[in-house]
């Protein structure tokens, strides 16, 4: 590719999206160095040298309730993207997941003839399958990370490649177990449990007082087990204090190093999300446990055409790991299936070869350099 210089605007709401961007634009530098990145994300694509235009780090929200609360801050960011849009008119605009946000963008900038690659698919399959032709009107690609989406697309004519899954590559502990044991000052004869109660502070504050709560139950199990929490960049240190201050139990919060510290782990409570994906890959048995607000999960329950919510079970296509869902995801229902997995070898030994026909069916790696080449191909055409 001649190294003129071309500009990309990428967009991001949340902290997988996050990475998912600068990923890809550290494999866009590589093939042209000249590149430039502008847009809305995080810390990494602040760090993988984007100009952030707008921190997307209050944004990540789930649900009806959240959102509306959130409404005006996301309208504001939607407004300073539409602008930046119109002000630097870049050659190709990505938009990384985070979906209604990104579909409203994609439209606008379709209607100003910029050109729109969507990374990450929503997931229409389990959402209003319908959705797809309406993306297909505002999107010139679909990149997609699983092999089973590419079908919805092209039934409808939707333009569409598989890229492969950007964890793939990514999920690799930098020691090992042994040297993490040591790093985390972590004791090896007694089991390990990982807390993983999500990214967005809606999530976190819903769900981390019930894992807590659950830790609590397995520590009167089990006295010397110890508690994890792999601390990702966006949440706040203070936010999880918060939630600390009311639990008897010593959690290790350890930040930045989150497939050392899974790696360490004998079971992981998790909420819903692309670490469940993560976890797998590192093949941890894990429960997925996740609550919404009663008007959001009534509205899941009629918009929302799939039988479950963990993307391990969904890759799979039947349940390999338990989930434990709104009124289900309960301290006692938690407590129970962590001990299960610590105290009968043969039911844990089950899950991970659950989680091995997982690996197998996300398929190959290489998400972040197939994208950077679609990218690339798609700022050469005219």
């Amino acid at each position: 590719m001649s190294h003129l210089s071309k500009k990309v605007m990428l967009v991001s709401g949340e902290s997988s999206g996050d990475q998912h961007a600068a990923n890809l634009f550290l494999e866009l530098k590589k093939r042209n160095p000249d590149i430039q990145g502008i847009g809305m994300g995080g810390k990494k694509m602040a760090a993988a040298g984007i100009d952030i235009h707008y921190d997307s780090s209050t944004l990540g929200v789930i649900g009806v309730i959240e959102v509306i609360k959130r409404y005006a801050e996301i309208n504001r960011a939607l407004k300073a993207m539409q602008q930046l849009l119109l002000e630097q008119r870049p050659d190709l605009l990505v938009c990384v997941d985070y979906k209604e946000f990104n579909f409203k963008l994609a439209t606008f900038a379709k209607k100003n003839g910029i050109k729109v690659l969507f990374y990450v698919s929503p997931q229409i399959w389990a959402w209003r399958p319908g959705r797809v032709v309406k993306y297909g009107k505002v999107i010139d690609m679909m990149a997609v990370i699983f092999p089973f989406e590419v079908p919805f697309y092209e039934k409808e004519n939707v333009p569409v490649r598989y890229v492969g899954h950007p964890s793939v590559d990514k999920v690799h502990a930098k020691r090992s177990k042994e040297a993490d044991f040591q790093a985390f000052d972590l004791a090896m004869d007694q089991p390990v449990i990982g807390i993983l109660p999500g990214s967005r502070t809606d999530e976190i504050n819903r769900m981390l007082p019930i894992m807590l709560q659950a830790a609590e139950e397995i520590q009167k199990a089990i006295p010397g087990v110890q508690f994890v929490l792999p601390q990702a960049d966006s949440v706040s240190d203070e936010l999880l204090q918060s939630s600390f201050q009311h639990s008897s139990v010593q959690v290790k919060t350890i930040k930045n190093q989150f497939y050392d510290t899974v790696q360490c782990c004998d079971a992981v409570m998790t909420v819903s999300g692309t670490a469940t994906l993560e976890i797998a890959l590192l093949t941890v048995p894990m429960l997925v446990a996740y609550k919404l607000s009663t008007i959001t999960y009534l509205l899941a329950k009629i918009l929302v055409d799939t039988e479950f919510i963990g993307l391990p079970n969904i890759v799979a296509g039947k349940s390999v790991v338990q989930e434990f869902i709104q009124h289900e995801a309960t301290p006692q229902n938690l407590a129970a299936e962590i001990l299960h997995i610590l105290r009968d070898k043969g039911y844990a030994e089950s899950i991970r070869a659950g989680l091995r026909t997982v690996q197998v069916e996300i398929g190959e790696g290489g998400g972040s350099e197939n994208m950077a080449e679609l990218a690339l191909e798609m700022l050469q055409e005219k």
